[in-house]
């Protein structure tokens, strides 16, 4: 029996994942843990509660991570406060719990060895890319300082790999998209205010390009990482499907039965990045490739929040 760490676990991508492996692992020892900010809710683990162990607490708690730490076998860490405007209004708690929780986890990771340390990270930290996509040995070049702060977490995490022969591995994918994803980001931001009758913000000209994944698509390719990845190593995990955020909005209106007059530009946001775009090959070569099609994962998640009025309703 393995024993599986998750932290932010109540999160959107945590809880997706923590659902995915009670099904695919069911004889794996699951503790959840963190620290229900805004964007962790327990409600995303309702129907899975009784089958994990959840823990309250900060990754920035030394105690709390040898505590949880000592007694894994697997840690994987979701923790991370990932929005990029409030990054720009508060830089600071994104550099305490993307960089100082890291830290923490990472030096609990080494006293107790565990088997696997993984890490969660983001495309952002390559930076914008005008052509091509980015590899995994391409340098980083963050720009917001929430890619700022995932980059330092990566660094960090690759040094306790290098120095102290910490079996690490790190995952870097393209925007997720799916249910229980808080509505600040693009697609569940304008699906909710679709719903109300809202228009939806676009920024600037809304030409920007992102390369967009089905959240249980990357879920797939973590669990594939934890079991068959190479320690030390980085794997780009991108969904293929490069798209303006004006065609993203457009095509979530044309779902809705709206039209374009729900859509609101305005000012751009400060080190807007232009375009992302990652080269999955490495992933690929283990046996993952995405499952889902955009458009009807896109039904999907509508669906889903069309579907469950009260978890957005009351955030």
């Amino acid at each position: 029996m393995k024993r599986l760490l998750i932290t932010g676990g109540a999160g959107f991508i945590g809880s997706n994942f923590t659902r995915m492996m009670l099904q695919k692992h069911p004889d794996y020892e699951i503790t959840v843990l963190d620290k229900l900010t805004y964007a962790g809710n327990l409600e995303n683990l309702k129907d899975i509660r009784k089958k994990i162990r959840f823990v309250k607490g900060d990754i920035c708690d030394r105690k709390t991570d040898e505590k949880l730490v000592k007694n894994s076998d697997i840690v994987i860490n979701f923790a991370a406060e990932t929005h990029v405007d409030r990054s720009i209004m508060d830089a600071g708690a994104f550099v305490k719990t993307d960089v100082i929780g890291t830290y923490r986890l990472l030096e609990a990771s080494r006293k107790f060895g565990v088997d696997r340390y993984v890490q969660i990270s983001t495309d952002e930290v390559y930076g914008s890319i005008a052509k091509g996509s980015f590899r995994e040995t391409d340098p980083l070049n963050p720009s917001s300082p929430y890619s700022a702060s995932k980059a330092a977490a990566d660094m960090i995490v690759n040094s306790y790999h290098v120095t102290y022969g910490l079996p690490t591995f790190i995952t870097r994918s393209s925007n997720n998209f799916g249910p229980y994803q808080y509505p600040e980001k693009l697609i569940p931001l304008a699906i909710t205010n679709l719903l109300r009758g809202k228009k939806v913000p676009v920024y600037g000209d809304g030409l920007n390009v992102r390369d967009w994944i089905y959240v249980l698509d990357n879920c797939e390719a973590i669990d594939l990482i934890v079991h068959k990845g190479k320690p030390g190593e980085i794997y780009n995990v991108g969904g293929g499907n490069e798209k303006t955020n004006l065609e993203v909005v457009r095509l979530l209106i044309s779902h809705i039965g709206l039209d374009d007059s729900y859509i609101e530009f305005v000012g751009d946001r400060p080190g807007h990045d232009r375009r992302y775009s990652l080269d999955s090959t490495k992933v690929k070569k283990l046996g993952w490739k995405p499952g889902y099609i955009f458009e009807k994962a896109i039904a999907e998640t509508i669906d889903w929040y069309k579907d469950n009025p009260g978890w957005w309703k009351s955030l």
